[in-house]
């Protein structure tokens, strides 16, 4: 810690610390401001330049011929210029490039500010050295459709244009988009050059546009390395700034706080009162911005906060919920004043209340009393509809007196909405289960608000709508919010809850979204890659069995279903929900549709949805045993010598061997055996009630597994066929592993339908068992369109007829 005094220029703006009105001087301490910060806006710009340029070169290679056609344009459009206009565009252009760097380092050396033109130069010779090393990998081992957008198939023509590159990272490092009338001559001189570029065929759009992006992002790269000045007031700013309220400081003490968004000051008075002062930084209103813009995309808009607000802005908002709570009634502290300090920062002054955090309360202080202060402090909030948003142990605190007082009510909504007040409730009621437990706080709170409110906060007690700091802590304690549950309906039993979505999607909806992209990606590629006169041979006889083979498929997995279910089921209607199973796997991962729907039918059937869960896990559980049986069965068998002779093959032995590596791995590490044994338990808990049900019925276990085994086999009879209409052959047992293999790794991959990973899987299975590339290519879309696209039609047509006569 430093002390501030009269003309300490380590501290003071201006070299001297403020003084009071008799001429005393006021006494500020807090550490030493750091002469240079790290601002997170340089870095999210850098960030962001790197996916704007990522997205520009996609586009491009996307879109190469207009990309081309519009060059083409360009160069003949510049061509047609008077030859002495374009050599005078060229010089102005050079002259340009190199004059306007030096003529702003130079006023900025006379201005005393060389050391960010060290900086810039660093940049430009930082940029120079990127490009030409990024110039010259493209040349040598570039993707050659890349190559040829930046250099257009020119010799001689750089792919980064280096000048324009350092030149850029100069001007970004030295922040001369700040000033105006520099930055709209600096475009000027970009624009001539980009101009001569291309009069002289020496560029191309995407070369200059990546140049100009790659510039950038060593610009701004440099400034997060490197630093930039530190433009925060210090703490004789503030003090001054607080004497201009109209108040009488004789000393301000820098608080330690962990707060990343502002600072905080006690400040002593004239009269022996004490203020609390908070500071807001305008280079720290962007931190934590990636998690905000996260959480905003991720969640319902009513949910989420603004990612981004001015510091006007925040001083404003904070300001009027610190108004409207003292307005409601509500133990918080009173503001007395609020002020800019110079343009990069504001304040907010509040009476000074000595108290301390409930985090750092114990928890057998925590009495019934305390717990029931609390409620009605957040009641008189609610009754006006003010929500407060971050009820946590840090901004509760308590008196020397025991009085309960709301702290840091920034992040509050006035005019809230009933969905963001039910929030509120779910997080302190949250908050303090994990302090004194369900049973507790549950009482506590319904003792004040009653059971009611409560109960309409019960849908809301979801992980995604509590705070970051309330969520890790639940981490240790995962049962909890049902516990909070179940204490809420012992007081409300008969209250209906109606979901509540918060999410928009949930991460792995994100990926599934990813993957597919890849998948069609792929696919399309594998679609170009097949010889139309492949397909125009086809034998029609086989693709007719193909054909069949898939439609009987629907009708066997209908008789699965209905042998694990001890209840009557139409076989029509069953098999229309397998067709209608086929629509719903175009928006949902292979492995996920089909339990699903079948699980919804059973429902809308009137089997209570525990023992439908368990009739579709049961049917699973089956397929899975039954896959597993026979791919290692068609394994074994593929491997013997001869009819006799049973050995087994060189692969199944090292899939063995790999499989009794993998195990114990899985099984050793505890958070891969919770997480396996998690979705096992969910998935077939009451399995095996429901299988002893359908073992009293030998009719129901003769259907199930006749269902079960007919649907592989069908499956293993398309493929077949498929290959044989190419003029391909290859025996059967092969084809089912190849099959069962294939429709393994498509039920885990999280596409819709395993698009894309069944595609590469099964072509790859077949080439490797003998089949040439282009049967194996054509066989496997032949059968995807019969399995897989085909039978989209008829499934929309079936899932819209179910839904209309109540089925699903």
């Amino acid at each position: 810690m430093t002390k501030i005094r009269e003309r300490d220029k380590a501290s003071s703006a201006d070299g001297m610390s403020p003084s009071t009105d008799d001429g005393s001087v006021v006494l500020v301490v807090e550490p030493l401001l750091p002469q240079r910060i790290r601002r997170p806006s340089d870095l999210l710009r850098f960030l962001a330049t790197l996916i704007v340029l990522v997205i520009v070169v996609l586009l491009a290679l996307v879109a190469q011929k207009t990309l081309n056609g519009l060059e083409s344009d360009v160069i003949d459009g510049t061509n047609r210029a008077p030859f002495l206009l374009s050599g005078l565009v060229g010089v102005l252009s050079g002259a340009a490039m190199l004059g306007v760097p030096a003529a702003y380092a130079i006023e900025r050396v006379i201005h005393r500010d060389g050391l960010r033109v060290a900086e810039g130069l660093f940049a430009a010779i930082a940029g120079m050295v990127i490009s030409f090393a990024l110039g010259e990998w493209i040349v040598k081992a570039g993707p050659g459709e890349l190559q040829v957008l930046l250099t257009g198939g020119r010799d001689g023509v750089e792919p980064l244009n280096t000048l324009l590159t350092s030149v850029i990272a100069y001007v970004t490092a030295v922040r001369i988009s700040r000033r105006p009338t520099w930055r709209a001559i600096l475009w000027c001189a970009v624009a001539l050059n980009a101009i001569a570029l291309f009069a002289a065929t020496a560029a191309t759009i995407l070369g200059v546009v990546v140049s100009i992006l790659v510039g950038l992002a060593v610009g701004y790269a440099t400034l997060y390395g490197v630093g930039s000045p530190n433009t925060r007031p210090p703490g004789s700013a503030v003090v001054a700034a607080i004497r201009k309220l109209g108040f009488h400081p004789v000393k301000a003490r820098r608080m330690d706080d962990d707060h990343q968004s502002s600072r905080r000051y006690a400040v002593s008075l004239k009269d022996g009162s004490l203020l609390d002062v908070t500071v807001l930084d305008r280079d720290r209103q962007v931190a934590g911005l990636i998690y905000r813009l996260w959480r905003r995309i991720r969640l319902n808009s009513e949910t989420s906060r603004r990612a981004i607000r001015s510091l006007r802005a925040e001083l404003e908002r904070e300001a009027l919920m610190a108004y409207a709570a003292q307005a409601a009634g509500a133990s918080t502290p009173r503001l007395v004043g609020t002020s800019e300090i110079g343009t990069d920062a504001a304040l907010l002054a509040y009476e000074h209340t000595p108290s301390r955090a409930l985090d750092d309360v114990p928890d057998d202080e925590i009495d019934d009393n305390l717990l029931a202060q609390i409620w009605e402090q957040v009641l008189l909030l609610q009754v006006q509809r003010l929500a407060h948003r971050r009820l946590t142990g840090d901004s509760i605190h308590v008196d020397e007196e025991g009085r309960v007082i709301l702290m840091d009510a920034r992040s509050g909504e006035i005019a809230a909405g009933d969905l963001l007040l039910r929030l509120d409730i779910a997080q302190l009621l949250t908050y303090l289960s994990l302090r004194v437990g369900a049973e507790r706080a549950v009482r506590a709170a319904a003792a004040v608000v009653g059971p009611n409110m409560l109960a309409g906060a019960l849908p809301l007690l979801q992980r995604i709508a509590l705070t970051r700091e309330t969520r890790a802590a639940l981490n240790k304690n995962k049962e909890l919010l049902t516990a909070i549950r179940e204490c809420i309906v012992e007081l409300e039993p008969k209250v209906e809850v109606d979901e509540v979505r918060l999410e928009r999607f949930r991460p792995r909806t994100l990926i599934t979204i990813i993957a597919s992209a890849f998948a069609a990606y792929f696919l399309v590629y594998y679609l170009t890659q097949i010889n139309l006169n492949m397909i125009s041979s086809a034998k029609w006889g086989w693709t007719g069995v193909a054909l069949a083979a898939a439609m009987l498929t629907y009708v066997a997995a209908a008789l699965m279903l209905r042998g694990f279910v001890p209840e009557k089921l139409p076989l029509g209607r069953t098999v229309l929900v397998q067709f209608a199973g086929s629509f719903v796997k175009l928006v949902a991962p292979a492995a996920v549709s089909g339990v699903a729907i079948n699980t919804r039918y059973l429902q809308k059937r009137g089997i209570p949805p525990g023992q439908a869960v368990a009739s579709v896990g049961a049917s699973q559980l089956i397929g899975l045993a039954f896959h597993i049986t026979l791919l290692l069965l068609f394994a074994y068998i593929t491997g013997s010598s001869a009819a006799t002779s049973f050995t087994p093959s060189r692969t199944l032995v090292f899939a063995l061997l790999a499989l009794a590596v993998v195990v114990p791995v899985v099984v050793s590490v505890p958070p891969l055996r919770r997480m396996i044994t998690t979705r096992i338990r969910a998935l077939f808990s009451g399995v095996i009630p429901r299988l002893l049900d359908v073992l009293q019925s030998p009719r129901k276990i003769l259907e199930g597994f006749t269902g079960t085994l007919l649907l592989t086999i069908f499956f293993v009879a398309c493929l077949d066929a498929s290959i044989r209409a190419f003029g391909g052959s290859l025996g059967f047992t092969a084809v089912a592993i190849v099959f069962l293999a294939g429709n393994a790794i498509g039920s885990a991959a999280p596409t819709p339908g395993g698009l894309g990973a069944v595609e590469v899987s099964l072509t790859a299975g077949l080439t490797l068992s003998g089949v040439s590339t282009e049967v194996a290519t054509s066989a496997v879309l032949l059968f995807r369109l019969l399995t897989f696209w085909l039978p989209v039609l008829p499934g929309w047509a079936s899932f819209a007829y179910l839904q209309r006569n109540e089925a699903l």
